[in-house]
């Protein structure tokens, strides 16, 4: 029998994003019209997750960010923090052996310093053993707020300016994107947020500054390969100026 992501993935695509971003919602949504708990929905996400990353992996884009935890989701109720740190663990002791056999490099950005040490163990463990892996370069936002990541780099800047390392002139837009997470990956390209909601939740604020959005109706759970694949395809069609008229981009593909 024919594996049906097969045709899913044949699909063919002309202009692929680089760096795709991820907003997964919804989990909890699914799991009330499934008549089962939240923790179930983000238990069902996982698979959402498996189907995103092969997708990205099959279409050899450069870089994949998926927003796990935020740092506002500390609010959520204790039984479903936990049960979500929990599935952490869980995924990482199971499925970090496979990211590594498919050369992906996993990468956690946020706060993990206010995470539990048995998560911090683990989550250092995965990424030393990824580490040197030069295909998909997979990021986990965990206890991510891009207000705190903006806020964190210009701390750090401070201190290098501080102690004679870099001059307070030498601060541009420019050397400021290195300061950043994923400052030495392509900016983001695309951003997707899945469940209908239309709005960025403090993620990647810097990051994002030039990326097209495509908000999904689909719950997390649900969005697998063909939707994937659809949103990739719309991105394909999206003309992106970058502060420049569609004259001028026209002008250019002539030139070239």
């Amino acid at each position: 029998m024919t594996d049906p992501r097969a045709k899913i993935l044949a699909t063919p695509i002309a202009n692929l994003p680089r760096h795709v971003a991820i907003i997964m919602d919804g989990n909890n949504r699914w799991a009330k019209q499934q008549n089962l708990s939240g923790v179930a929905g983000h238990k069902a996400g996982v698979d959402a997750v498996r189907a995103v990353i092969e997708t990205a992996v099959h279409y050899q884009m450069e870089a994949l960010t998926l927003f796990a935890f935020s740092s506002e989701n500390w609010r959520r109720p204790a039984m479903e923090v936990k049960a979500l740190m929990d599935l952490f663990i869980y995924v990482l002791k199971r499925e970090v052996n496979k990211l590594h056999e498919h050369n992906i490099r996993l990468r956690i950005i946020g706060d993990t310093k206010a995470l539990q040490p048995e998560l911090q163990r683990l989550i250092a463990k995965a990424e030393d053993l990824t580490r040197a892996n030069t295909g998909l370069q997979l990021n986990i936002a965990a206890n991510y707020g891009g207000q705190w990541d903006i806020a964190n780099a210009a701390r750090k800047m401070a201190e290098a300016v501080q102690g004679g390392q870099i001059q307070a002139e030498e601060i541009t837009e420019e050397s400021f994107a290195s300061w950043v997470c994923l400052g030495d990956l392509p900016a983001v390209d695309l951003c997707v947020r899945t469940s209908g909601e239309q709005r960025i939740s403090n993620f990647l604020l810097w990051q994002l500054a030039y990326a097209e959005f495509v908000f999904a109706e689909t719950l997390w759970p649900e969005f697998k390969h063909q939707q994937f694949v659809d949103t990739l395809v719309e991105f394909s069609s999206r003309q992106r100026r970058f502060g420049q008229t569609a004259e001028q981009l026209k002008e250019q593909e002539i030139g070239a």
